[in-house]
């Protein structure tokens, strides 16, 4: 799927829009604007309407903002050369399964472990 992370994320299972903006590198009009342009872009959000972004969401952000300031595609171009990636895949936080999520604890709670030994 896309690109590994172009830097190490602190561990979260979301992040909120500005986090996610200063990992990334743009500011947070640039995400809600994305998000308008790409439909695989969705970002889960709480009863408050508050963006969390999960790493997956973070992974295309990435190459999204690759591919437009780096390799110099159109927004249009992005949009049609990724579709064909994310549009069969469900692609939200909704598809973070119980078993994804004590997965990840279970591997932090391993890692505090190690650092506290």
């Amino acid at each position: 799927m896309g690109e590994p992370l172009q830097r190490e994320l602190p561990y979260k299972l979301f992040y909120k829009i500005g986090e996610t903006s200063r990992l990334v590198g743009v500011e947070p009009y640039v995400l809600r604007y994305w998000e308008t342009e790409f439909p695989f872009l969705k970002p889960k959000k709480t009863k408050t309407g508050q963006r969390l972004y999960t790493e997956r969401d973070i992974e295309v952000i990435f190459l999204i903002k690759k591919m437009l300031y780096e390799e110099k595609y159109t927004i249009d171009g992005v949009r049609k050369k990724l579709s064909k990636i994310y549009d069969n895949q469900t692609y939200s936080c909704e598809s973070l399964t119980k078993e994804d999520i004590l997965k990840k604890v279970k591997l932090r709670l391993k890692e505090i472990l190690k650092m506290l030994s």
